[in-house]
């Protein structure tokens, strides 16, 4: 029996299962890759919100990495909610030993706007874990977060891969799904550029957009696909998963990790 391909995430629990580990993994799956995880934070979450958050200790979660890294291997590793600058440097010094492409999702604030990381985190998440990210991928937020650069059309996109580009990571993939009019991201490694526009569905049921494309990219990376491929095979994936979108709770609902098998 064929073993599938192994990809990592490192990321936050969310107790309502729509966004972090619970996302990445029932993406992974759906995609055909074999999911495992490090657990950073443990948060208590819905579709109102974010209650309560614990970041773990920096022991657990390299031992959770050494234990999964050390015995099976993995093909991607695709980090997550990351919470504090000591989780970002024992990350960072990790991944810096892992012979595996890596997915930076650098989550800063929740679908809801809670903060997910601390500011003084900031720098660290700029110096140490965005030079050794394949792929990149904020949200508009995040990526004035990280450069400054605000994003009011889409011509600013450029501008703001070009300022993120800076701190090394070799991908940029700027999400821009907050803008108005159809659903367009710009991915680019500073020469070659790729634009993919999606339509935009009328559904408010989104919660976990961000890890599903992130943890996407990661299994056709473990699956041998270039990055333009990956990328370009995860927004189809989670366009769908956002048109499937439900509702769930009183609030904003997850999308739909299992579209494809509905």
């Amino acid at each position: 029996m064929s073993v599938p391909p192994r990809a990592l995430t490192v990321a936050g629990s969310d107790s309502g299962g729509g966004a972090g580990i619970q996302a990445d993994l029932k993406t992974m799956l759906a995609l055909g890759v074999h999911g495992m995880s490090v657990i950073t934070a443990v948060t208590a979450q819905n579709s109102l919100g974010v209650q309560g958050a614990w970041e773990l200790p920096v022991d657990a979660v390299r031992a959770q990495y050494r234990s999964v890294v050390d015995d099976i291997g993995v093909q991607a590793v695709k980090t997550g909610m990351l919470a504090s600058a000591p989780l970002v440097e024992t990350v960072a010094e990790l991944l810096a030993g892992t012979a595996a492409p890596v997915v930076v999702d650098p989550v800063g604030v929740s679908k809801h706007g809670d903060s997910l990381l601390a500011e003084s985190a900031l720098d660290s998440m700029r110096t140490k874990l965005l030079p050794l990210a394949t792929v990149a991928t904020p949200n508009l937020d995040e990526v004035a977060q990280l450069t400054g650069v605000r994003v009011e059309a889409e011509a600013d996109l450029r501008r703001a891969a070009d300022a993120l580009l800076e701190y090394g990571p070799r991908w940029a993939l700027i999400k821009g799904g907050h803008l108005a009019g159809a659903a367009v991201d710009l991915l680019t490694d500073g020469s070659e550029e790729l634009w993919l526009r999606a339509p935009r569905h009328d559904n408010r049921h989104t919660h976990g957009t961000g890890c599903t494309l992130a943890s996407a990219v990661a299994a056709g990376l473990a699956q041998g696909l270039e990055v333009p491929q990956a990328v370009r095979a995860a927004k189809e994936y989670v366009t769908g998963a956002i048109a499937a979108g439900f509702a769930l709770g009183a609030g904003i609902g997850p999308v739909d990790h299992g579209w494809r098998f509905r």
